[in-house]
């Protein structure tokens, strides 16, 4: 590829020319191709690995020079000798002449560097490469990536790093690649390469670790190995972006719109630096978006333009605080320096006016003074009246619950609480544009007063900006979804009258009403999730304080941004923060985790803490508290009350002998804990733990309870929760896979006679496939292919493109030419509902007959496959098949009368099966003589059979054989033409069989057509990899043509003692005229089975079981080796010693 012109000082060093010119000269690096140089070539290959030089990836180069000058100019570079010597060429026929022109040196360096550069602008041009795509020196890389790991261009290349990979106790310096599906390692040092392939979906462990003699170094673990990198250069940026990567991974395996999401990333607005690929920027602007989203609870699809520092001047104390502000598209937010003193966000839709912003200096750093408090005068009131005039609680669907008790709400503390937040709105503003404060902080902490939980409740969440800007969804998604039914929907209609049923609200049909609508139009706008057990419990809460459409944009926020795949049908967000508590635990109460371990209580006990937030578990009017602070602090809140609670307990825990002991206590003192300052009458509590019939436990005052908690665990930060989360989320994903996987295999090892570790072994490389097919694209929508919400077996499906690369490596049939189509004939069989997809169950049904199949099945299997008209997935010609064969399949015996009869076309394409799937058996002339042998008598069975069928009896099946009359060619030429471009169906015929009579169907005329064979050494071309085989039969009518497809490039088909004789390879001899299918031609499975049963060879090579063992460990290895059209990493590469 063309450069732009680069001086260099030393044309020689490390460099051989091998060819040059009075101005041109072509290099090629020592150590590189053939010879590699001597200790020279390894030393020059060394460097090229360890340094990072452009002739790492470019081993050959063009350079400029004049006659009567010492300087160099880097024109050109190429990874090969075919890509270099095309520049070269180009430059003399091109410039050569040319330069002779110029009398001066200065203009030829001129001319030839204007020339180059005007070509890389015209390339760009041509190929829409813009300013911010990756520089000259990633491209390099990327081509290095691609050669070295035979990966595709689908597959792509984020960013490489220098460092050392640790094999044993000795470190090999190379290069640490990063893509977006794979980490790859490669290292040269001294003749010895060394390579490594890693999907991050087989990631189970990923940690910064740090030790005396490496301070360090990052530990990947995959379920069979660990590796360790280190000598990193900025291991932070290297580790960061690995977590990423990995997270996008176990995205993908939870959630099908994982591959969606991920294929367009948001492009950065400004200017970035170009060191970096523009996939790595893109990442970079992802990663800080999301931290933007979580720490401002923006709705989840803002993206962040740009941050700077900044001071702004608060009008409650009158003072500049130093922080940052984050603009995005809809929203200003600022957060000061110090977490809790002040944050801020303003939602563009609001604005009304803006003030000049004017440049100050402070601590020596220019900053932005935001002059904001003439603004937020005007915007102290509600953002709208239809999103921040919250109704009292009586206006909610508690209303005859909050009438019976008026005069209680107005209290003596809850009116205080209402005065002590109407002085804060004052003060500090009301809405989303109120600053909040450590202030602010504190009052959440008293207690939020009952008629303006909804209200704060909307603010802290973010829900009230997604309410704002979508009006009227909720109405449209509650009009939709009325009426229909699925299984969300069964599921909310059994859990309506357990939703908190002491709770007078939900005691009637008004409640349950406004319940089930919440729910069932959530369960529409998010089918992904729908309904999980424990939505009801908080919507039931939601209600009690909110609008219905507040109640709903609450969940919304619940769901899919506060708590993060809760709610879906494995609650994996659950199980991923039930191992960040469990971490937590051993951090702060050490002397508890090793007992709470041995008896399983944390995992018993946290999910219904974490799914309900509380609220099964504790009395209601306690429980809200934890609702108030948990809205405005988010997870931590829970996880800081979970630790108290453990703390408070730990003597009575560490006494305990089981785990049933340890919840009795626990229930004991949830159950205990009071809201003394609660307005609300006292509700029945049915929590979820068993309790004794002991006397009560002393009460525990909840506002107590929360700031014991902030006091001890407050220092838990909501950026460490992540990094835990990050760890946690990869074994629990992963676990949730091998459980997958291993009740696959447990459901179909009663089917088939694989055992379990073989199964096993299938079941990845069936699971690789679909995974790359998934990464670098196919023919179907990987979305629909991948659904983690199915059964198990129906989770992971391939379709044909991904079947052909399976079958070809571990199914016995798979030889010869014809791989592919026999392929397309087995998918179409296994495809029992006819949707283009199988699923392990019929994939290993398949290749069960072929390796363990008695001989009856394995030719019923063949036989079958053949009947299957070859046309396109969806048309209903086979269905009709599949469904007859389904339903024998329930069956335990198999009457072989059923199957319809083989045709005369079906019959053709039967005999290229069989003669290629012998091509590389060790006893390729026998089989070949017994094939002959078989097809020779059953063409005269074929024949025989026309005489007992009438031409009023024609079956459908011949009927819709009408449009199969197709022409033989005569020569090889007209067979080529005659080919179908269709490759998917390949249904033409290819190839002409010699026009055969047959005298007589006498016994007597019948031994006359026997098989012959022609001598290999008469007819075989040296070339062939097979041997010649011979059919004979007649037919009764001359008119009567039969046609087939290359049965093989070198089958000869002759007529006993006839005239003609068609040569399949050679060509000779042609048939005189055109000639079409025989209609009323056919065979049965019978009249099959009994003539292979008369050929010992091929009895005995269709009862010869076959080893799958072998097939495994080949197609391992044929990974390990990489295939352009496989995924490398789905085994790890071992390294040369």
């Amino acid at each position: 590829m063309w450069v732009n012109p680069e001086e260099v000082l030393l044309a020689s060093a490390l460099w051989m020319t091998e060819r040059a010119n009075p101005y041109f000269i072509l290099q090629k690096r020592k150590g590189h191709g053939d010879g590699g140089g001597g200790l020279a070539g390894l030393l020059v290959g060394t460097l090229d690995v360890v340094l990072d030089s452009s002739a790492r990836v470019a081993p050959y180069r063009i350079l400029y020079q004049t006659p009567d000058s010492l300087v160099y100019w880097t024109i050109a570079h190429g990874s090969s000798r075919k890509e270099i010597t095309e520049n070269w060429e180009w430059l003399e026929q091109n410039l050569l002449q040319t330069l002779s022109i110029f009398e001066n040196e200065n203009d030829i360096t001129t001319f030839v560097k204007g020339k180059i550069q005007g070509i890389i602008a015209e390339y760009n041009k041509s190929h829409d490469i813009r300013e911010d795509d990756d520089t000259d020196k990633f491209k390099e890389a990327i081509a290095k990536f691609r050669k070295l790991f035979i990966m595709p261009e689908e597959e792509k290349l984020v960013n490489y790093y220098s460092c050392s990979y640790w094999k044993g106790k000795v470190p090999r310096q190379g290069w640490l690649y990063l893509s977006i599906n794979h980490l790859c390692f490669y290292s040269y040092l001294l003749g010895k390469e060394a390579k490594l392939v890693i999907r991050w979906a087989d990631i189970t462990q990923l940690e910064k670790n740090a030790t005396l003699l490496l301070p360090d170094m990052v530990c990947v673990s995959t379920r069979c190995s660990e590796h360790v990198f280190s000598v990193f250069l900025n291991i932070n940026e290297t580790f960061k972006l690995m977590e990423q990567l990995a997270n996008i991974a176990m995205r993908q395996l939870l959630d099908n719109k994982g591959f969606e999401q991920d294929r367009s990333l948001p492009k950065l607005k400004k200017k970035s630096p170009k060191k970096v690929s523009a996939l790595k920027r893109d990442l970079d602007a992802r990663a800080k978006s999301e931290r933007y989203r979580a720490l401002f609870r923006l709705p989840k699809d803002e993206k962040l333009d740009g941050h700077t520092d900044c001071t702004l001047w608060t009008p409650f104390n009158k003072m500049h605080i130093l922080g940052q502000m984050f603009v995005s598209t809809n929203y200003i937010c600022f957060t000061s320096k110090e977490e809790t003193v002040c944050s801020l966000i303003i939602p563009l839709r609001e604005v009304r006016h803006t003030s000049r912003l004017i440049s100050i200096k402070v601590h020596s750093m220019h900053t932005l003074n935001i002059v904001l408090s003439s603004f937020l005068c005007r915007v102290y009131s509600p953002v709208s009246s239809s999103v921040t005039s919250f109704p009292a609680p009586c206006q909610s669907i508690g209303t005859s619950w909050y009438a019976l008790f008026t005069l209680a709400c107005f209290q003596a503390k809850e009116f205080l609480k209402e005065q002590a937040w109407k002085n804060h709105f004052t003060e500090y503003g009301q809405g989303v544009c109120m600053y909040r404060t450590e202030k602010t902080k504190e009052l959440v902490l008293q207690g939020i007063p009952e008629n303006m939980r909804g209200e704060l409740w909307l603010l802290f969440s973010g829900a009230i900006n997604e309410m704002a800007t979508h009006p009227g969804y909720y109405e449209d998604l509650v009009e939709k979804s009325m009426g229909k039914y699925n299984l969300a929907t069964e599921e909310i209609e059994r859990d309506l009258h357990r939703s908190l049923p002491e709770h007078p609200a939900f005691q009637n049909e008004m409640g349950i009403a406004a319940l089930r609508r919440v729910l069932t139009a959530y369960a529409f706008r998010n089918p992904n999730i729908g309904y999980c057990q424990a939505m009801n419990i908080v919507t039931s809460v939601l209600l009690l304080y909110a609008k219905e459409e507040e109640a709903f944009w609450l969940l919304v926020a619940l769901c899919e941004r506060m708590l993060p795949d809760y709610y879906n049908t494995r609650v994996v967000g659950a199980l991923v923060d039930q191992g960040v508590f469990e971490e937590l635990a051993h951090v702060y109460v050490p002397q508890l985790y090793d007992c709470m371990q041995a008896l399983s209580v944390i995992s018993t006990i946290s999910l219904s803490w974490f799914l309900t937030l509380f609220l099964s578990v504790m009395p209601f009017e306690s429980a809200v508290v934890v609702v108030d602070c948990f809205f405005y602090e988010g997870i931590k809140v829970i996880f800081q009350l979970a630790l108290s609670v453990l703390d408070a307990n730990i003597h009575q825990l560490l006494s305990c002998k089981d785990d049933g002991e340890a919840m009795t206590i626990l229930g004991r003192y949830l159950d205990s804990v009071t809201n003394k300052d609660s307005t609300l009458p006292p509700i029945p509590h049915l929590h979820s733990l068993l309790t004794d019939n002991r006397d009560p436990h002393p009460e525990v005052d909840i506002f107590k309870l929360v700031r014991i908690s902030y006091e001890k665990f407050g220092s838990i930060r909501a950026d460490v929760i992540e990094q835990m989360r990050f760890k946690q989320r990869l074994r629990v994903i992963q676990a949730i896979e091998d459980t997958t996987k291993r009740n696959v295999v447990r459901t179909i090892v009663t089917e088939t006679p694989f055992s379990i570790d073989e199964l096993e072994e299938l079941y990845t490389l069936f699971k690789a496939e679909h995974l790359t097919s998934c990464y670098w694209g196919s023919t179907s929508n990987p979305m629909s292919r991948h659904d983690p919400s199915l059964p198990y077996l129906e989770q992971y499906r391939i379709d044909l493109e991904q079947f052909k690369v399976l079958f070809a490596l571990l199914f016995p049939w798979a030889c010869g030419t014809h791989t592919d189509d026999l392929a397309l004939r087995v998918f179409r069989l296994l495809d029992h509902n006819a949707d283009a997809l199988i699923n392990f169950r019929e994939f290993i049904s398949g290749l069960s007959v072929l390796c363990h199949g008695d001989l009856t099945e394995k030719l019923k299997f063949l036989y079958k496959i053949h009947i299957l008209p070859v046309k396109k997935m969806h048309t209903p010609d086979y269905r009709m098949y599949l469904r007859l064969w389904n339903q024998e399949t329930k069956a335990k015996l198999e009457n072989m009368k059923d199957l319809p009869k083989l045709n005369q076309s079906q019959f053709i394409e039967l005999c290229k099966t069989l003669y290629n799937m012998f091509s590389e058996d060790p006893n390729e002339q026998e089989l070949y003589h017994a094939t002959a042998t078989v097809t020779s008598l059953l063409l005269e069975m074929g024949e025989v059979g026309k005489l007992f069928c009438s031409p009023a009896h024609k079956t459908d099946e011949d009927e819709d054989d009408e449009d199969d009359r197709i022409p033989v060619c005569r020569s090889k030429q007209e067979r080529t033409r005659c080919k179908p471009c269709d490759v998917e169906t390949n249904s033409c015929v290819a190839g002409p069989l010699e026009d055969i009579k047959l005298e007589d169907s006498s016994p007597k005329d019948t031994a006359m057509s026997s098989a012959m064979l022609i001598s290999d050494d008469e007819t075989k071309d040296d070339t062939s990899m097979s041997s010649y085989s011979v059919l004979s039969t007649g037919s009764h009518e001359l008119d009567d043509k039969l046609q087939c497809e290359d049965i093989a490039e070198d089958t000869v088909l002759i007529r006993n003692g006839g005239p003609y004789a068609g040569v399949g390879h050679h060509g000779k001899v042609g048939l005189p005229h055109s000639a079409s299918i025989d209609k009323d031609w056919a065979i049965t499975f019978l009249q099959f089975l009994a003539s292979v049963l008369t050929e010992q060879a091929l009895v005995q090579y269709f009862e010869k079981p076959v080893e799958i063992s072998g097939r495994i460990t080949n197609a391992k290895n044929v990974r390990k080796v990489g295939h352009q059209h496989m995924s490398l990493s789905d085994y790890e590469i071992s390294l040369s010693d």
